[in-house]
């Protein structure tokens, strides 16, 4: 039986963050503070041994710089689980649209954004996500989360709603991605040397969802999170940055990185349905948002999963007597159902399907 909210599951209803912003506070209300939290500090890094890889999608497309680019992208999966991705051929035009249209819909005044607020059974709209208790801690942003691809998955009251400028720009700038993120699973099953056929099967008709993230300056910065510690449960990850304020850090070797984003750059990172598909050869990496006292940040976060009525696990073509599987087959119902019954937390979903 596929849940509630198109296999997404629901959260609890939590109150916009952007107008608690709007209210000059001094304090950060309690709920709020977060104490579970690293600490934000960073340590100098001077070295770009500290930088994350970056991959020229052109490369890999050219005949005598091909086999060099793979394995740099090979390396950038195996040893770091993300990577940012530049000459992608996705359009700068289309992108400074999606941008200026995203961050007018966020101006939008809150009546508006009420219509196309979370319901209680459904996770897909305003809100945010992994709420299961009135007491759990929430994250300083509002995220406004919907399926994009298929385009009948996509929520009557919502995509078809949205204003034209910003619906015309989300539904091209889904369709490249798709074609973007098909092209880069292929690499990554080629630099991996398993079948590409194990990866096309899960994704080619796979499932497409947008999370655009919205956090606000904070008094206290330091008292709060944007986006809790966490790695992607999806196949893989695509985030545009949508303004110049930095706030994304990865862990790496038990030190928080903050990633420097490169102009019209994709940030990528492997998602948890990845590792389990690559039999642990590619990594999902926890990560989290922080914010800051000056300036919002906006993003947004393109996800990537096998078809609802698949089943995942590793991949036949890298299961050897040598290489025997590390983790159980699941349907993704099953999986998707089992991640947003819980609260957001490391790599927590993960976990139950080690062998």
């Amino acid at each position: 039986m596929e849940p509630k909210g198109n296999g997404f599951g629901a959260s609890l209803l939590v109150p916009s963050v952007q107008e608690l912003a709007k209210e000059q506070l001094i304090k950060v209300p309690s709920r709020y503070v977060r104490d579970d939290q690293e600490p934000q500090i960073t340590p100098k890094l001077s070295s770009t041994l500290h930088e994350v890889p970056v991959i020229d999608m052109e490369r890999l497309s050219i005949e005598g710089l091909h086999d060099n680019e793979l394995k740099r992208l090979h390396i950038a999966c195996k040893e770091w689980g993300f990577f940012q991705m530049i000459n992608h051929g996705i359009s700068c035009s289309l992108l400074e649209k999606v941008k200026v249209e995203t961050q007018e819909f966020f101006k939008l005044p809150i009546e508006e954004k009420k219509k196309f607020w979370q319901t209680k059974d459904d996770v897909e709209g305003f809100g945010q996500a992994f709420i299961v208790s009135e007491e759990q801690k929430l994250d300083w942003a509002d995220m406004f989360f919907l399926t994009t691809l298929p385009r009948h998955s996509r929520k009557p009251h919502l995509f078809p709603n949205l204003p034209l400028p910003l619906r015309e720009a989300l539904d091209e700038y889904s369709m490249e991605l798709k074609k973007i993120a098909i092209q880069t699973l292929f690499y990554i099953a080629k630099a991996l040397k398993m079948e590409t056929k194990d990866m096309m099967v899960l994704f080619n008709e796979g499932m497409q969802s947008m999370r655009i993230n919205y956090y606000p300056p904070c008094p206290q910065p330091e008292q709060v999170i944007g986006l809790t510690q966490h790695s992607d449960a999806d196949g893989i990850t695509f985030l545009l940055e949508l303004n110049e304020v930095e706030g994304l850090q990865i862990k790496k070797d038990g030190i928080w990185i903050p990633i420097k984003p490169l102009p019209d750059a994709f940030i990528v990172n492997i998602g948890d349905i990845l590792e389990i598909v690559t039999n642990g050869q590619y990594k999902s990496i926890e990560h989290r948002a922080v914010v800051n006292s000056k300036k919002e940040r906006l993003s947004i976060a393109t996800f990537l999963n096998p078809k609802l009525d698949c089943e995942i696990g590793p991949a036949p073509s890298l299961i050897t007597s040598e290489t025997p599987p590390k983790y159980t087959r699941v349907t993704v119902v099953d999986f998707f159902k089992n991640l947003f019954s819980t609260e957001l937390k490391r790599k927590s979903n993960l976990v139950q399907y080690y062998i």
